[in-house]
């Protein structure tokens, strides 16, 4: 599949018409510029602009007036705005690989992945992709919803490039899969959105394809179904197929993707390790709206900035503590040397967090930890503004940002602090059992109020703290918490 833009020298015209769309297809092997077999997706300078009217009435102007204007010599009227939905995006995808797309709400992500997929038209640039495209992009799409579940299971795996042929032999599988009982004999605007979700997504990853596109649809179904469904895209990762999802889950993300990419207002302001990626969406996300501008153009500043030799450093530093003390040790201690390098700070909303540090149960400052043992995350928290309903929050990470848990200082905020006076400071301390296996992880703080009627964050610390979990010669545990597991076993007597 190849799809091809170009600069239009008048907007007020259609950008690409359907001949146009078909010719442009047709001569994808002419155009074709991969220089390498390697690369799956290649993303080019691809911008897309809506026109939007505030009226029919404009329309129906754009439509007639500027031809007569341009026949009387006039320079011809726009009647309409242009909305940019897509900047200059441009990146590659390799064979392979598990790519997450993120960012707010309306910064085209869902647009570029239509585009990808073939279903829209850019208005300039161009998008190649090497090899059969399996999407799921909105809800239902390419389902008739006259049809039955199985009519559009056949016609949905003949739009995808299957024969006759390979759609029986592969039927059961999807109906497996979907499991939605009688209901696939059934009219699919009888279906609840979950019932679509399932069908849609069964017959996307059973047509077996080079590249899987997930839009946000995952999050319909039910928690039994959701995992049904990482489950398999985990298997099509390990067979070599390239996936593309996008999600607001960072979590997901970090646990699902090698690599991230961020867009915004239409722009590709970064690209990188997941978990770099997801703090500076989160950073921009919560972001004071007099603030956003200036960390977008910190976050675009910086992504050109090579992450793989801090990771390189780091993770030096993590296999070999630093200073005089031993590795082997079975004593907590400090190693001052031992420094977060990912840090990311929120812009503060009306509170400050200072001071973050991890104590003994007798107050020593540690960073080195025994599995095992009770420990105090404390902090203190300078309000700068009077602010409602006030919670304090800690999480912990594994060095590539999966959440494992952490604690908030009330269930919801109804419950919260009711009110936290300008120019007060409050310590904020946290008890956790240390349940983790030997290895590194990060901690997060922060601080929670209502703002203009919501609860927002009022200040975040990403990565605040890095500390270790010393090894244990006698550890028997496996995996990353320590459950407490205990085994017994004993010889059975064969019966005769």
């Amino acid at each position: 599949m190849f799809s091809k833009g170009e600069n239009i020298a008048n907007p007020a015209e259609d950008t690409f018409s359907s001949e146009r769309q078909g010719e442009e297809k047709s001569r994808g092997e002419e155009y074709s510029t991969m220089d390498s077999g390697d690369i799956a997706i290649h993303v080019r300078n691809l911008s897309k602009c809506y026109q939007i009217y505030d009226t029919p009435r404009d329309r129906l102007r754009q439509f007639i007036a500027p031809r007569v204007q341009r026949l009387a010599g006039q320079a011809p009227k726009q009647y309409f705005r242009e909305f940019w939905a897509l900047k200059d995006v441009s990146f590659e995808v390799r064979r392979g690989e598990t790519v997450g797309i993120i960012g707010r709400n309306g910064s085209g992500k869902s647009t570029l992945l239509q585009i990808i997929c073939g279903t829209l038209a850019p208005t300039a640039g161009s998008v190649e992709t090497r090899g059969r495209i399996a999407a799921l992009l909105e809800l239902g799409s390419g389902f008739n919803p006259e049809f039955t579940g199985r009519e559009n299971v056949y016609m949905n795996a003949t739009v995808l490039g299957l024969t006759k042929e390979e759609i029986e032999a592969r039927y059961s599988d999807i109906q497996a899969f979907a499991d939605i009982g009688d209901f696939i004999d059934q009219p699919v605007k009888s279906y609840s959105s979950g019932m679509v979700v399932r069908l849609a997504f069964a017959v996307a990853i059973n047509v077996a394809p080079d590249i899987l596109v997930v839009d946000e649809a995952l999050s319909v179904g039910d928690e039994l179904f959701q995992r049904k469904c990482f489950s398999r895209i985990e298997a099509i990762k390990k067979s070599g197929a390239t996936i593309l999802f996008v999600s607001h889950s960072g979590a997901t993300i970090v646990e699902l993707c090698a690599r991230a990419v961020l867009l915004d207002r239409g722009e590709m302001l970064s690209s990188g390790q997941p978990k770099a990626i997801i703090a500076k969406y989160q950073k921009l996300l919560y972001a004071p709206e007099s603030k956003r501008e200036q960390i977008r153009k910190e976050i675009k500043a910086n992504s050109n900035q090579n992450q793989s030799t801090q990771t390189r450093a780091l993770d030096q530093q993590l296999a070999t503590p630093s200073g005089t003390v031993e590795f082997d040790t079975t004593e907590e201690f400090f190693d001052p040397n031992l420094k977060p390098q990912s840090t990311v700070i929120y812009e503060p909303r009306g509170a400050v967090i200072q001071s973050p540090q991890i104590f003994s149960l007798t107050g020593e400052p540690l960073n080195c930890l025994k599995r095992g043992k009770v420990y105090c995350f404390k902090y203190d928290v300078h309000f700068t503004e009077s602010v409602p309903n006030v919670r304090f929050g800690m999480l912990i990470k594994t060095t590539s940002g999966v959440e494992l848990g952490g604690g908030a200082s009330a269930p919801a905020f109804d419950e919260s602090l009711v009110y936290a006076e300008a120019n007060s400071v409050y310590q904020v301390e946290f008890r956790f059992h240390c349940f983790l296996n030997p290895g590194a992880y990060y901690l997060n703080a922060g601080v929670m109020g209502i703002q203009a009627n919501e609860e927002t964050f009022l200040h975040r610390l990403l990565d605040i703290i890095v500390f270790r979990v010393l090894p244990d010669s006698r550890n028997v545990a496996t995996g990353i918490v320590d459950f407490g597991c205990k085994s017994d076993f004993k010889k059975a007597h064969l019966h005769s």
